[in-house]
């Protein structure tokens, strides 16, 4: 297994919108931005089906959730950031703080043409549409083509660190101290928008890595 390299760097947007990172993993580096502006959000949906609007490939999206641990029984957070990958292309967008919700997101993952793939990734849909009444509705969790791959049952129930090690053979730290902050934070640490793009970035690449978007649909699906 390659060493581990991982590091961010801020770039220093001066648009208050929004801010830019560099988040380095290994070889790779992730261009990431970070805003609740619905202007900005439609800008980078845009681009990115743009760029991909010649391939023959399915787009395929990396998708994850980020929200506030829930410490009393009763207590129900709502889903504080949504983080989606296209390549080396990271939004992560504070929906919490979001003013309004613009139709180029729910169009964009509500389109069945794209495949919107992560590890568990049915609980993180589920909760996006519990809290925001967003569907996502092309979902692919890599984790049942990865245990048929390589023939290891375990990685049905596996998690993004054992998915990454066994696919990419790279490693991936999620401390807990990152993983149970606060995610509804107006300003997040670096530590936490580097932990939630790679969460994005590594599930989009073991989903290429097992070739999940390889082909286009060559008609929509039944209900579109």
């Amino acid at each position: 297994m390659a060493a581990m390299n991982v590091r961010i760097t801020d770039t220093e947007s001066q648009d208050e919108r929004y801010d830019l990172f560099d988040v380095h993993f290994y070889t790779d580096t992730i261009k990431t931005t970070v805003t609740s502006h619905p202007q900005i959000i439609t800008q980078w949906i845009n681009e990115t089906t743009t760029t991909h609007s010649s391939s023959s490939r399915q787009l395929m999206v990396g998708l994850d959730v980020e929200w506030r641990p829930n410490f009393q029984r009763n207590q129900q957070n709502p889903v504080a950031t949504l983080q989606i990958c296209v390549d080396r292309r990271c939004l992560i967008i504070q929906l919490i703080y979001c003013k309004s919700i613009p139709e180029s997101l729910i169009d964009f993952i509500g389109n069945r043409e794209y495949k919107f793939v992560g590890v568990g990734i049915e609980s993180d849909v589920e909760k996006l549409l519990e809290d925001y009444d967003m569907s996502v509705k092309n979902v692919v969790d890599v984790r049942g083509i990865a245990a048929e791959k390589y023939g290891m049952r375990s990685l049905k129930n596996g998690g993004l660190k054992e998915l990454c090690s066994v696919v990419l053979e790279k490693e991936i730290v999620k401390p807990k101290s990152v993983t149970m902050g606060r995610w509804d934070s107006e300003w997040l640490s670096l530590n936490q928008i580097q932990y939630a793009c790679l969460d994005a970035f590594v599930s989009f690449e073991i989903a290429r890595h097992l070739n999940v978007g390889a082909s286009a649909s060559a008609a929509p699906t039944p209900g579109c």
